[in-house]
């Protein structure tokens, strides 16, 4: 029910009758001000219903490909919001966001294990002999670490894509990938354990991302 309402809603907006609800109404100032591209909101409308089941991703393909009509859809929405309309800028966001989606399942992994839940690309886990029981359990055995390992690394590939289009992004685009801060945060604290994704540091906040995230705002990277 809740995907069909946000999906009238979308056809709504964009044919200038939002519904009377308040981020209905927001999202149509700024359709209105920005031009933004309907097909993203209805592909992360579709993706998100797609994924309503609460199911295992079957491999890291099939959670990339969440990850870019969810996570990149919405850097895409970014890019045009910020008038950013450039296929480096494009490419760019693609790899963030996949990166996003990737590091978002791992940092939710500790909370849906205790859960007995288990959302993990299930070839990378069968790859090195590892089952959804070994997760909830929160056994961090050498097999069950080099899992994340992988899945990791692939999040780290997608971040280096994205930063090889660097010098022909354009600059007014960064704004929209300062996320990589938090990702590339991650990512160096769970090498930092051995990629232990039970360790307790990885539930912490890392008091120090602000002071990152200035730097590299400073330094126009991401």
């Amino acid at each position: 029910m809740r995907m069909q309402f946000w999906r009238e809603a979308v056809e709504d907006i964009y044919c200038d009758n939002p519904p009377h609800q308040p981020v209905a109404t927001e999202l149509w100032r700024a359709v209105k001000r920005h031009n933004l591209t309907k097909m993203w909101f209805m592909k992360i409308i579709d993706e998100r219903e797609k994924n309503l089941d609460d199911r295992a991703y079957r491999n890291i393909q099939e959670l990339e490909t969440y990850a870019e009509n969810t996570q990149s859809a919405l850097l895409y929405l970014t890019l045009e919001t910020l008038g950013v309309r450039d296929i480096h800028a494009d490419h760019a966001a693609s790899h963030i966001g996949k990166a996003q989606g990737i590091v978002t399942c791992l940092r939710a992994t500790p909370y849906h294990s205790a859960r007995q839940k288990v959302f993990l690309p299930m070839d990378i886990c069968m790859l090195h002999g590892v089952s959804q029981d070994d997760f909830i359990r929160g056994k961090q055995e050498k097999n069950v670490r080099d899992v994340i390992y992988d899945i990791a690394s692939q999040a780290h590939i997608h971040l280096e894509h994205a930063r090889s289009f660097s010098k022909k992004v354009p600059v007014k685009a960064y704004p929209a990938f300062f996320c990589t801060v938090a990702l590339d945060d991650y990512l160096y604290n769970i090498r930092k354990v051995d990629f232990n994704i039970f360790h307790p540091s990885l539930q912490k906040k890392s008091t120090l991302l602000p002071l990152h995230l200035y730097i590299r705002s400073w330094k126009k990277t991401y």
